[in-house]
């Protein structure tokens, strides 16, 4: 996790044969495949591996082909040309219904073989689809990848669980988050614990706020899903959970994975479960209207293709959280996600408290350290004399960009996916306390606690120009 590297266990095997259910479609074309030609051009597939993508489309292979040609050209136009040649010829179409255990065992054809299965399905047909592999039977030593979220609700995350169980051993299944293969996130671990100057002050007595940001000029661009699950289960419970339990976790007693998850649902289990009382102080939900993004008018999210109008769809959210044990006792944790707002910003910062000096109030801003998320680096905002000024500060930032990662997210979650490592993925009761901390948000939203406001297109989010 420090190095930004996936490390194969030494009783794992890179499995020869990845089998893609949603084969053709959007997630398959625009980050799978091109992870996978990054995977190739890399030189870490295996030699002789097969992609066999799966779809209800009735497609020749040859023409899928052409068309995956066609999607890594547009999505991985960086990749060498003989790379995403050698990975189109890797593919194989199969016309197969995910939910039918006939059609999924004519897929998986298990005489083949261990195989890796990836399920880049809507949440709301991975239990039919769960269950069609484990009828279907999946050969021993295979592997299943869970695109999150997963599921749509704490009862349908338990009964998934309950399902992947009777199919594969937990070791076997991968709950893929990319956020997780992310370069800056997967830093995370090695900044707060390889250095000793951070760790002291990493703490309630030093930090005064925590901000985990993902704001976005894209607006839902022709994403039908998004209008059943909306920005606090796309986003907060999906993949912000996450990184908030990064930043907040105890020290792992060991850097592997069952180190790193246990901390993690440590984190998870202490975040502050809202009373309706607190769902409406401390949550702000709110849809985009009509307006210009970057110069190009944007219709309201209510006009958008796809849409119902009868839902309360939240394109925006911000969630303040509190994580109740001794580190971080009484530091608000404020989680913040919007579409088709100003500008992209994607960060964590860390806010520090002001310095104890009574001679120093208000002169002396707080220290703030962002960590960037998307272009990813590094800055620490310090206060110096102000050049001329004996009692004047004046803010600099020590900077820091980070070097370009050697693969995308989506290259190392497949890694790892691929080679057994499970540093990567979210293990069974990880989705579950996510789940638990969301709920009671849901459940307030829905009798109508903390009301649906509006924010115009390319703004800075509701009350904000």
């Amino acid at each position: 996790m420090i190095s930004g590297d996936v490390q194969v266990g030494a009783d794992s095997e890179m499995l020869q044969r990845l089998v893609i259910f949603g084969g053709a479609g959007d997630l398959t074309r625009r980050y799978l495949l091109p992870a996978l030609s990054r995977l190739q051009a890399a030189g870490r597939l295996p030699s002789g591996f097969e992609i066999v993508a799966a779809d209800r489309d009735d497609i020749a292979t040859n023409a899928y082909r052409e068309a995956a040609a066609g999607w890594l050209a547009q999505h991985a136009p960086t990749v060498a040309s003989t790379a995403r040649h050698d990975l189109a010829r890797m593919l194989v179409y199969r016309q197969a219904d995910a939910l039918d255990p006939g059609s999924v065992h004519e897929t998986l054809q298990p005489d083949l073989g261990p195989t890796a299965v990836y399920l880049a399905l809507p949440p709301s047909v991975f239990g039919p689809a769960i269950a069609a592999l484990t009828s279907a039977g999946l050969p021993s030593g295979s592997r299943l990848g869970i695109e999150k979220p997963f599921g749509t609700s704490l009862a349908h995350a338990r009964e998934l669980n309950r399902l992947v169980r009777r199919c594969l051993p937990e070791d076997a299944v991968f709950r893929i988050d990319h956020f997780l293969g992310m370069q800056m996130v997967q830093n995370l671990v090695g900044l707060r614990f390889a250095n000793r100057v951070l760790e002291p002050v990493w703490n309630c007595h030093h930090v005064d706020a925590v901000e985990i940001v993902w704001d976005e000029t894209l607006t839902l661009e022709g994403r039908g899903y998004y209008d059943a699950v909306g920005a606090l289960r796309d986003m907060v419970q999906n993949h912000l959970l996450q990184l908030l339990a990064l930043v907040g976790m105890e020290p792992p007693a060991r850097l592997d994975a069952r180190g790193l998850r246990d901390r993690k649902t440590d984190l998870l289990r202490a975040v502050r479960r809202f009373s309706p009382e607190e769902v409406d102080r401390h949550t702000v939900r709110a849809r985009y209207t009509a307006g210009s993004v970057r110069g190009r008018q944007v219709p309201a999210y209510l006009d958008e293709e796809g849409v119902d109008r009868d839902r309360d769809t939240e394109t925006f959210v911000q969630v303040t959280l509190r994580v109740d044990n001794w580190r971080w006792a009484g530091v608000p944790f404020v989680l913040r996600t919007g579409k088709a707002l100003a500008t992209d910003r994607r960060e964590i910062t860390i806010r520090f408290r002001p310095v104890p000096l009574p001679a120093l109030a208000g002169a002396a801003p707080p220290n703030l350290l962002r960590i960037p998320l998307d272009p990813e680096s590094l800055s620490l905002d310090l206060n110096l004399n102000a050049a001329g000024e004996r009692f004047g500060f004046e803010r600099v930032s020590l900077a820091q960009p980070m070097a370009p990662p050697r693969l995308p997210a989506y290259g190392w979650v497949l890694l790892a996916l691929l080679g057994g490592d499970p540093m990567l993925s979210i293990r069974a009761d990880e989705a579950e306390e996510s789940w638990a901390i969301i709920e009671p948000i849901l459940d307030a939203w829905a009798a109508g606690v903390a009301p649906l406001s509006s924010y115009a297109a390319g703004s800075h989010g509701p009350g904000q120009p």
